[in-house]
């Protein structure tokens, strides 16, 4: 009998909400893990509801800052290039997060971002997470939008500053005891961490008239090239043809 009301109770802790994690956000260039770039990391350790500690910090990953993600996030080509180098930055935030599960507002794309760069750096990236995303759209269908700032607005949750990573880990994170506080005991196991699964698509290599156009603006402009080109993936190649172009200039025929 004791044994089994011992077994109930750990049952019960099973189900009870995460007691301590890392919330998390990045900030990137764009939506494609890879091809696109991090421009910031934010995080928080989280413990019984309480920041322990933070980490934050721009990413220098030698890409140009869109326009718009300028006008979005606010973060400068300055600000950027004034970061850490992108390995450096990947390297001490999976420091700082040691064995605990992530937690973050549409979790799965963070991570493709972290698993891409991770693998590139051949550093092996096996986490579980909790998506707020997920939850929402579980307990709260009936919303037009189940965007962050959204749910935000909809739970009165203080937002800082939008689209800036710490800010936005940290909304995550409130988010989510706010729900937990509202929703868990209708289906706990929906705020429990699951494995995090991204698989990286194969890039293809670069073309014979991609190969033969970047040598040629190499050779044009006179530059020196630290890179292998015929080691270069077909979005490599054609962001380094942008980059060239975008501050050196076309071929004049």
């Amino acid at each position: 009998m004791m044994q089994s009301c011992r077994r109930q109770r750990q049952g019960k802790e099973k189900l009870q909400m995460i007691k301590e994690y890392i919330a998390v956000d990045l900030e990137t260039t764009g939506l494609n893990p890879v091809s696109d770039a991090i421009l910031e990391i934010g995080a928080a350790r989280i413990r019984d509801g309480e920041v322990t500690d933070t980490f934050e910090t721009f990413v220098n990953s030698g890409v140009k800052v869109p326009a718009n993600i300028t006008a979005l996030t606010g973060i400068t080509q300055e600000m950027a290039d004034s970061g850490m180098p992108c390995k450096r930055a990947v390297e001490e935030f999976l420091r700082f997060c040691g064995g605990l599960d992530l937690l973050g507002h549409n979790l799965p794309f963070d991570f493709s971002f972290l698993k891409c760069k991770t693998a590139a750096m051949g550093l092996p990236l096996e986490k579980s997470g909790i998506d707020t995303l997920k939850i929402s759209r579980k307990f709260l269908p009936h919303l037009d939008s189940r965007s962050l700032e959204s749910l935000c607005t909809f739970f009165e949750i203080p937002q800082e500053k939008k689209h800036r990573a710490g800010f936005d880990a940290m909304a995550a994170s409130r988010l989510y005891l706010e729900m937990g506080r509202r929703y868990e005991r209708l289906e706990p196991e929906a705020f429990l961490p699951v494995p995090l699964i991204y698989r990286i698509k194969k890039e293809s290599s670069i073309t014979n008239s991609q190969k033969r156009y970047l040598l040629d603006l190499v050779k044009y402009h006179r530059i020196e090239l630290n890179a292998s080109v015929d080691g270069m993936t077909k979005s490599e190649a054609s962001k380094m043809i942008d980059r060239i172009i975008s501050k050196y200039g076309k071929i004049k025929r």
